[in-house]
């Protein structure tokens, strides 16, 4: 049995918890009672915790975090990767031309695996 590491019961209270806090403070008496003040003091605290509580699941979930050089390591190896699949299919391109062509569906096989083959360094 799996546990879900993100409860979206907590993100959807979120919004009902700063619902309250919100009219508490537009209430048309105001916020000048103690009793008034106790409620605001009170709901506020509670959105407050469930927002820390909000963000140290999003935070521990498992591999949801790149800096920004991991991220920018893999946008340039992506773009490589690109890259080099465009000059392949130039090549192919030129190679089909030169050679009188192949037919569409051998064109159309060939660059379908030269779109699936990794390239390793």
């Amino acid at each position: 049995m799996s546990t879900n590491p993100l409860p979206s019961s907590l993100y959807e209270s979120l919004l009902l918890k700063l619902v309250t806090v919100l009219e508490l403070t537009q209430r048309p008496e105001g916020i000048t009672t103690a009793q008034s003040k106790q409620a605001l003091l009170q709901a506020t605290n509670d959105f407050k915790n469930s927002i820390i509580q909000a963000k140290e699941l999003a935070v521990g979930l498992p591999g949801g975090e790149m800096s920004v050089e991991e991220q920018d390591e893999v946008i340039e190896m992506l773009e490589k990767l690109r890259d080099r699949k465009r000059e392949r299919l130039a090549q192919f391109a030129a190679k089909t031309i030169e050679s009188g062509g192949l037919s569409a569906s051998e064109n159309k096989m060939e660059i379908d695996s030269m779109a699936s083959t990794p390239f390793h360094e």
